[in-house]
């Protein structure tokens, strides 16, 4: 495959032509060659990094533990425990943070289930809201 334009290699990625400048600003690709115009072309190893990329974030990892799976993916010497160390502590985090939606859920299914929502002044919703 000869190389790519930006928008090209977005597509071909399923990333946005800006996410793919952020990216390559923030190192997580490698300084990609230009054209003698200044057009960025991008190859095949290119669009892979940004697939991996791509999937990561769709897991939710953040930027900072992409580039560290990233580093990972392209040591040959790496260990398959690094790796699972940064993917246990995101799903620990992950956990968490399920932990707390559903307490907020039941909290706010709590307050509807309170609320008349009628006529009247009286809300409890707003009462929680307001601390009282």
């Amino acid at each position: 495959m000869s190389a790519v334009a930006i928008g090209e290699a977005a597509r071909r990625s399923g990333v946005s032509a800006r996410m793919v400048r952020h990216y390559e600003g923030l190192g997580l690709l490698p300084e990609v060659a230009r054209t003698e115009s200044g057009y960025r072309q991008y190859g095949e190893a290119d669009i892979h990094s940004l697939r991996f990329i791509k999937r990561a974030r769709d897991l939710g990892f953040s930027m900072d533990e992409i580039a560290e799976l990233a580093d990972l993916w392209h040591d040959r010497q790496r260990t398959s425990s690094s790796v699972k160390t940064i993917a246990r502590k995101h799903l620990a985090e992950l956990d968490q943070r399920i932990a707390a939606m559903q307490a907020m859920r039941q909290t706010l299914s709590h307050l509807v289930h309170c609320c008349h929502g009628d006529s009247r002044p009286d809300c409890p919703i707003l009462e929680d809201l307001a601390g009282n």
